[in-house]
């Protein structure tokens, strides 16, 4: 395996682990009916479970199949991924730039945290909750923050391979 190839799925598991070991403290120190104020009127620390996607979406509505339907497009998308991190650096390849490279590598990560969760116990341990006010950001954890910045980076190397091909500065 060459040393780029390592280092991305290296990054994959390291989020991967980190996302485990802050959902077994989540689970083993802090009750349902606890809440840590970190910044307060910002950021909490609770402790919730999830059976939909992500950020909580269609939480309230699965059921045994759906939960399998999730963990089966899951699967499909972390094959789809570690494929194209196989082929990291080759020319031409779908993720050439390192920003799109480290971006998959993330999302990777969080969603091989998520679906293990979801194959093992059939659901999601959240505890990071923003909010502002009365405005509540659906609670998430360790993986869903990977994939959103995972996802924001596959963004702005596409917006800069774009000005690139513009032969924008």
């Amino acid at each position: 395996m060459n040393d780029r190839r390592f280092k991305l799925y290296a990054t994959a598991a390291a989020v991967f682990a980190l996302d485990r070991l802050t959902k077994w403290l989540i689970e083993t120190h802090v009750s349902f009916n606890d809440t840590y104020r970190i910044v307060p009127g910002f950021f909490d620390i609770v402790h919730s479970q999830n059976r939909g996607v992500a950020f909580g979406l269609f939480n309230d509505g699965a059921s045994g199949w759906s939960t399998g339907v999730l963990s089966l497009f899951s699967l499909a998308a972390v094959l789809v991924i570690s494929a194209i991190l196989w082929n990291a650096g080759r020319p031409h390849s779908f993720s050439e730039g390192r920003w799109s490279q480290v971006g998959l590598a993330l999302i990777l990560g969080g969603a091989v945290g998520n679906l293990f969760d979801r194959i093992v116990w059939g659901r999601v341990t959240d505890f990071l909750e923003l909010y502002i006010g009365d405005y509540h950001w659906p609670t998430f954890n360790v993986a869903d923050s990977a994939i959103v910045i995972g996802s924001g980076l596959l963004l702005v190397d596409l917006l800069r391979a774009k000005r690139q091909a513009a032969n924008v500065p």
